[in-house]
């Protein structure tokens, strides 16, 4: 399991996480929602090994990877897969030296064994024949599957996906949603996706986490979020410009008021 405990960090005096605990289940797809900037993305860098926590800890098959050397680390990303926002391609790269790219560098296998491997996950993400384009060439939603494809290729136990659905039209959203899906059936990886798309959340969801100030405040399956009392939870899930979340902005605002940028009591986002 992925046992999140106590963990804090800080940039400067913005505390974004503030005491998470969070346990995430072997094989399970878990949804992680929340406001834009609630730090989200953080916590995947934490427990990718990205960043190193202020305190606490990440703990991955009980090993605390903040206690790794850099070599001991390179080695355990290789078993993580990573899906970043916007794809996070090489432009300068094909399609094959992306999706390739870790095999290329951190392995000793043959260049026809890594060929052999960037067109099987290729082909498990619906793209065939691609191998020799550049990212410039593909669509908006090929460089996703790009993407996923790439963090398949070290066939990874665990996949982080961060906003995998965001600026993508309706029907190639459900189209990754259904490769999300995919995965934890054949492959039985487990997978960790950081969203705020809703639909996304409940379709592809064993549980659901919802993080607000620096702590998980809410987990369950989709059905318990979806009826869930909690007024913040509620706010966020039907999306709505009044409630605890956006009132207690406001009043922060207003008690810091500094200078032009301040929000007031009427100000709308």
């Amino acid at each position: 399991m992925i046992v999140i405990e106590n963990l804090r960090k800080s940039f400067d005096n913005n505390q974004v996480l503030q005491g998470l605990n969070l346990t995430i289940r072997d094989g399970e797809t878990l949804v992680i929602i929340g406001r834009s900037g609630c730090g989200k993305s953080i916590l995947l860098k934490h427990i990718i090994g990205l960043m190193q926590p202020d305190e606490g800890k990440v703990l991955i098959d009980d090993v605390d990877i903040a206690s790794l050397s850099r070599r001991e680390l390179d080695q355990f990303r290789l078993k993580i897969g990573m899906v970043f926002q916007g794809a996070a391609l090489f432009d300068s790269l094909t399609v094959e030296g992306n999706v390739g790219f870790s095999l290329y560098e951190h392995s000793d296998l043959p260049p026809e064994e890594i060929h052999r491997r960037v067109q099987e996950k290729l082909r498990m993400v619906g793209l065939q024949g691609v191998e020799d384009l550049m990212p410039s060439e593909l669509s908006g939603g090929m460089k996703k599957r790009v993407s996923i494809a790439r963090a398949l290729c070290n066939d990874p136990r665990r996949i982080l996906y961060d906003e995998p659905t965001t600026g993508l039209d309706p029907i190639t959203a459900d189209v990754v949603n259904n490769l999300i899906g995919q995965f934890r059936e054949k492959l039985k990886v487990t997978s960790v996706v950081v969203t705020h798309d809703m639909i996304s959340a409940y379709k592809i969801a064993d549980r659901i986490a919802m993080l607000y100030q620096g702590r998980i405040i809410a987990v369950g399956e989709p059905e318990e979020i979806q009826h869930s009392k909690d007024p913040f939870v509620r706010q966020f899930i039907l999306g709505l410009a009044s409630g605890p979340i956006t009132d207690g902005e406001r009043k922060f605002f207003v008690e810091n008021e500094n200078g032009s940028n301040s929000l007031t009591s009427d100000s709308k986002e």
